[in-house]
């Protein structure tokens, strides 16, 4: 049987050839003789309770001035994909909620999606942390200025981020004493009206911000550090960070491992923690990436292992 593949992803035109996670999903499916079909998030509708996507077969290539090719774009029943992966980046906004809802109509007939859709919903990147108290330092999601005001006052030194964001930005560091704390607060809050995350600082931020990718709930070996520009203190490559990879220790191991069964409780197949020092900081679910570093660094095949799993799921 060829597997059908759908993918909803961001242009991909405009995607970082040399990194870009999803090419590399793309490519490993195209080996496996998997059909390809593409969308973006606004080909997708449904008709008197059917889904549907306006795809368009897909041609992938391994070079950095051609790396896909398109054939004629037509309407397509999203039944008959085997499989979608849901690979649209962040923001995590209404529209991304809506086409949630609409792959979950996908799912219902039968139609695996990666990550399941209710996951997808239910797991914010920054709250799913929450979930999982003793792997994480001293949080607090609030909306409230004075309680913010309390947290800084507590720990001195926190961190600062809005619950939907990614890459770093709007992330802000804050030490006790700083004039522009109250400004923080009321900026990201809207004015105490959209809950934000706090946490306190954790100075181990300079040997790295640590990627670990789940498959199933299982740990890849190796991770990505994230090294901070000298200029800067996020671990974030969209923010200058330089990547090093390096093996599990046993204590990322050890949150791999209590993070790892609710993952696949919830259908979330492919997933990034964000590690740091001993602490755990963010779980990505969109659209995780790093891989091609890794892959890269250890000659591992990360994608193959994901697609052996699914294909195990079919």
């Amino acid at each position: 049987m060829t597997i059908k593949l759908g993918v909803v992803m961001d242009p991909i035109e405009s995607i970082h050839y040399e990194n870009d996670t999803t090419l590399a999903m793309l490519w490993e499916a195209q080996k496996r003789g998997w059909q390809i079909y593409y969308f973006e998030q606004h080909n997708l509708f449904m008709r008197d309770g059917v889904p549907f996507g306006e795809g368009r077969l897909l041609t992938v290539f391994e070079d950095s001035d051609r790396w896909f090719q398109f054939d004629k774009m037509h309407a397509l029943p999203l039944s008959e994909l085997n499989v979608i992966f849901m690979r649209k980046d962040p923001p995590f906004n209404e529209s991304y909620i809506y086409t949630t809802y609409l792959l979950e109509y996908a799912e219902s007939l039968g139609v695996k999606v990666i990550n399941r859709p209710q996951g997808l919903r239910d797991c914010n990147e920054k709250f799913f942390i929450s979930a999982f108290p003793t792997c994480t330092p001293p949080t607090l999601i609030a909306q409230s200025i004075n309680q913010l005001r309390a947290f800084l006052h507590e720990y001195q030194d926190i961190v600062c981020k809005p619950l939907n964001g990614k890459g770093g930005a709007l992330v802000f560091h804050l030490k006790e004493g700083d004039d522009n704390a109250n400004v923080v607060f009321d900026f990201l809050t809207h004015s105490e009206t959209c809950l934000i995350m706090a946490q306190k600082f954790i100075p181990e931020i300079k040997a790295g911000d640590k990627r670990i990718i789940l498959i199933n709930g299982e740990p890849i070996p190796h991770m990505l550090v994230r090294l901070p520009h000298v200029n800067d203190w996020r671990g974030n490559l969209a923010a200058g960070a330089t990547g090093v990879v390096k093996p599990l220790s046993p204590q990322e191991i050890s949150i791999s491992k209590q993070v790892g069964p609710t993952l696949r409780e919830r259908g979330l197949y492919f997933v990034g923690l964000d590690v740091i020092g001993n602490y755990l900081t963010e779980i990505n679910i969109t659209s995780p990436t790093c891989i091609r570093e890794i892959d890269r660094a250890v000659g591992s095949n990360i994608c193959a292992q994901l697609l052996d799993v699914i294909e195990k799921l079919l």
